[in-house]
């Protein structure tokens, strides 16, 4: 596999995960939790996805 697909499937996996952390987060702001509380809960959104992706990316061996 070429060195430019292995670069866009990891952005990919990068840009999906900030997409899911801040989901996250703008979620738990609207279930009423503090401005620390979102932040926390978009970090752990966007490392739970982030791993969980590059997870399925390497156990499928394509990088």
């Amino acid at each position: 596999m070429s060195l430019i697909t292995k670069a866009l499937l990891m952005t990919s996996a990068v840009s999906s995960a900030l997409v899911a952390g801040m989901v996250a987060a703008l979620l738990a702001k609207a279930d009423g939790a503090t401005v620390w509380a979102a932040i926390r809960a978009g970090g752990v959104g966007f490392g739970a996805t982030l791993t969980l992706l590059m997870l399925t990316i390497t156990t499928c061996a394509i990088l």
